[in-house]
Protein backbone atom coordinates (compact mmCIF):
# COMPACT_ATOMS: atom_id res chain seq x y z
CA UNK A 1 0.00 0.00 0.00
CA UNK A 2 1.41 3.36 -1.03
CA UNK A 3 1.50 6.08 1.59
CA UNK A 4 -0.63 9.18 0.92
CA UNK A 5 2.38 11.44 1.45
CA UNK A 6 4.00 9.93 -1.62
CA UNK A 7 0.98 10.79 -3.77
CA UNK A 8 0.48 14.34 -2.49
CA UNK A 9 4.23 14.93 -2.53
CA UNK A 10 4.49 13.87 -6.16
CA UNK A 11 1.54 16.11 -7.09
CA UNK A 12 3.07 19.05 -5.22
CA UNK A 13 6.43 18.40 -6.89
CA UNK A 14 4.88 18.40 -10.38
CA UNK A 15 2.86 21.53 -9.56
CA UNK A 16 6.03 23.24 -8.38
CA UNK A 17 7.85 22.27 -11.57
CA UNK A 18 5.05 23.70 -13.68
CA UNK A 19 4.90 26.90 -11.63
CA UNK A 20 8.70 27.28 -11.78
CA UNK A 21 8.74 26.74 -15.54
CA UNK A 22 5.88 29.22 -15.97
CA UNK A 23 7.72 31.76 -13.81
CA UNK A 24 10.90 31.28 -15.86
CA UNK A 25 9.01 31.70 -19.13
CA UNK A 26 7.13 34.75 -17.89
CA UNK A 27 10.23 36.26 -16.32
CA UNK A 28 8.62 36.34 -12.87
CA UNK A 29 11.21 35.69 -10.20
CA UNK A 30 8.52 35.32 -7.51
CA UNK A 31 6.64 32.61 -9.38
CA UNK A 32 9.87 30.88 -10.31
CA UNK A 33 11.16 30.88 -6.73
CA UNK A 34 7.79 29.85 -5.30
CA UNK A 35 7.59 27.02 -7.84
CA UNK A 36 11.05 25.77 -6.91
CA UNK A 37 10.08 25.93 -3.24
CA UNK A 38 6.88 23.95 -3.87
CA UNK A 39 8.88 21.45 -5.91
CA UNK A 40 11.38 20.97 -3.05
CA UNK A 41 8.56 20.64 -0.49
CA UNK A 42 6.86 18.06 -2.70
CA UNK A 43 10.09 16.10 -3.04
CA UNK A 44 10.58 16.15 0.73
CA UNK A 45 7.02 14.91 1.29
CA UNK A 46 7.56 12.14 -1.26
CA UNK A 47 10.73 11.04 0.54
CA UNK A 48 8.86 11.12 3.86
CA UNK A 49 6.17 8.86 2.37
CA UNK A 50 8.83 6.50 1.04
CA UNK A 51 10.43 6.33 4.49
CA UNK A 52 7.06 5.54 6.07
CA UNK A 53 6.47 2.80 3.50
CA UNK A 54 9.92 1.33 4.18
CA UNK A 55 9.32 1.37 7.93
CA UNK A 56 5.92 -0.25 7.50
CA UNK A 57 7.44 -2.94 5.28
CA UNK A 58 10.26 -3.62 7.77
CA UNK A 59 7.73 -3.87 10.61
CA UNK A 60 5.60 -6.32 8.64
CA UNK A 61 8.66 -8.44 7.83
CA UNK A 62 9.75 -8.48 11.49
CA UNK A 63 6.25 -9.46 12.60
CA UNK A 64 6.09 -12.29 10.05
CA UNK A 65 9.53 -13.55 11.10
CA UNK A 66 8.60 -13.44 14.80
CA UNK A 67 5.36 -15.27 14.11
CA UNK A 68 7.22 -17.94 12.14
CA UNK A 69 9.81 -18.39 14.91
CA UNK A 70 7.05 -18.60 17.53
CA UNK A 71 5.28 -21.32 15.55
CA UNK A 72 8.53 -23.21 15.04
CA UNK A 73 9.28 -23.05 18.79
CA UNK A 74 5.76 -24.18 19.64
CA UNK A 75 6.09 -27.18 17.31
CA UNK A 76 9.51 -28.05 18.74
CA UNK A 77 8.15 -27.85 22.28
CA UNK A 78 5.19 -30.04 21.33
CA UNK A 79 7.50 -32.61 19.74
CA UNK A 80 9.71 -32.61 22.83
CA UNK A 81 6.71 -33.13 25.05
CA UNK A 82 5.49 -36.03 22.90
CA UNK A 83 8.93 -37.65 23.02
CA UNK A 84 9.18 -37.24 26.79
CA UNK A 85 5.85 -39.01 27.14
CA UNK A 86 7.03 -41.80 24.85
CA UNK A 87 10.36 -42.25 26.65
CA UNK A 88 9.91 -41.28 30.31
CA UNK A 89 13.11 -43.04 31.41
CA UNK A 90 15.21 -40.99 29.02
CA UNK A 91 13.57 -37.80 30.30
CA UNK A 92 14.38 -38.76 33.89
CA UNK A 93 17.98 -39.55 32.95
CA UNK A 94 18.43 -36.19 31.19
CA UNK A 95 16.86 -34.35 34.14
CA UNK A 96 19.18 -36.20 36.53
CA UNK A 97 22.26 -35.31 34.46
CA UNK A 98 21.23 -31.67 34.34
CA UNK A 99 20.71 -31.68 38.12
CA UNK A 100 24.08 -33.31 38.68
CA UNK A 101 25.79 -30.73 36.43
CA UNK A 102 24.09 -27.86 38.23
CA UNK A 103 25.14 -29.33 41.56
CA UNK A 104 28.75 -29.37 40.42
CA UNK A 105 28.50 -25.76 39.28
CA UNK A 106 26.92 -24.56 42.52
CA UNK A 107 29.36 -26.42 44.73
CA UNK A 108 32.36 -25.12 42.82
CA UNK A 109 35.85 -26.50 42.98
CA UNK A 110 37.12 -27.00 46.49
Amino acid sequence: MVDGNRITGAAREVGGKVQGAFGDAAGSRDDSAEGRLRQAAGRAETLYGQAKDAARHATDEAYDTAEELYDRGRRTLQEGHERSVEWPHTSLLVAGLIGFGLGLLVRGRS
